[in-house]
């Protein structure tokens, strides 16, 4: 009986490392765009991995010491973030999460009020969830609510 209880062990240990349900990761979504509108860069040091890709809808593509550095400097400013019809997508350690936002702030080219489609992978690492991967696009209208 050591076997089934060992295995039973070890698939409880590997599901309480993965997120609970798709709420964890839109909690992470929220915490995530608190941070660059508060320009909170200890927050964004925690929840952005090392190894980011940050691609932004204008084409510039950053890590997360360029986004960091970027928010920290006042280069990059958000002043409001509305993110409509998040989708949640879980795959064992990784999550992929759609979903259509309006942002307003200032960035190196002056003020901005974009629409655009956004995809972020959040990955499971020593440290927990990280965002790994971000890309925007922008759109020229947003769906409803």
């Amino acid at each position: 009986m050591l076997i089934p209880r060992l295995a039973l062990l070890l698939l409880a240990a590997a599901a309480a490392a993965l997120p609970q349900s798709a709420a964890d990761i839109e909690a992470l979504e929220k915490s995530w765009q608190k941070a660059i509108v508060a320009k909170d860069t200890a927050t964004l040091g925690k929840l952005l991995a090392d190894d980011l890709f940050y691609g932004h809808a204008s084409g510039v593509l950053d890590t997360k010491t360029a986004y960091i550095d970027k928010i920290k400097s006042g280069r990059q400013k958000y002043a409001s973030f509305e993110q409509r019809a998040l989708k949640i997508k879980l795959h064992g350690d990784t999550a992929v999460t759609h979903s259509w936002v309006r942002v307003t702030g200032v960035n190196q080219d002056g003020p901005f009020d974009d629409k655009i489609m956004m995809l972020h992978v959040w990955v499971k690492k020593p440290a927990g969830w990280q965002l790994a991967g971000h890309q925007t696009a922008r759109v020229d209208k947003l769906p409803e609510k």
